[in-house]
C-alpha cells in the first residue's frame, strides 16, 4: 500500500515535470506545476505514516510507552503546502489571463517573440 504511494508520487512528479519542460502552452505549463505540487504533498503525507498508528490525540493519562502514534509534522507541513499551491496557482492563472488578454495567445514561444 505504502509502496503505491510512493510510485504514484514520483509519477505525478515526473509527469508535471515532462508537461513543465515540454509543454509551450502556459495553461499546460501551470497544470503541470500543480502535478508537481500533488505529488510532492501525496509524498510527505506518504513519509509520515506509520502502519498501525492512531491520531496524535490524547490525555495525559492515555500517554505511556507502548502508544504508537503517526507523526503530525508531515501532516500539518502537507496543510500548509496545499494552501500555498492553490494560492501559486490562482496567482498564476490570473497572470496568464492578463497575458492572454495582452499578447493574444498562451503560447510561449509567441510571446517571447512578440516582446519586442
Amino acid at each position: 500500500m505504502i509502496a503505491m504511494n510512493y510510485m504514484a508520487s514520483f509519477a505525478l512528479i515526473a509527469l508535471g515535470i515532462y508537461c513543465i519542460v515540454s509543454k509551450r502552452n502556459l495553461f499546460k505549463i501551470c497544470i503541470g506545476s500543480a502535478l508537481v505540487d500533488y505529488g510532492v504533498n501525496l509524498l510527505i503525507v506518504s513519509v509520515g505514516f506509520n502502519p498501525g498508528g492512531t491520531a496524535p490525540i490524547f490525555t495525559i493519562t492515555e500517554l505511556n510507552r507502548a502508544s504508537f502514534f503517526v507523526d503530525p509534522i508531515p501532516q500539518a507541513l502537507t496543510l500548509t503546502s496545499i494552501v500555498i499551491g492553490a494560492c501559486t496557482t490562482a496567482m498564476t492563472l490570473s497572470l496568464i489571463m492578463k497575458i492572454k488578454e495582452q499578447y493574444g495567445t498562451l503560447d510561449s514561444g509567441e510571446i517571447r517573440r512578440l516582446r519586442g
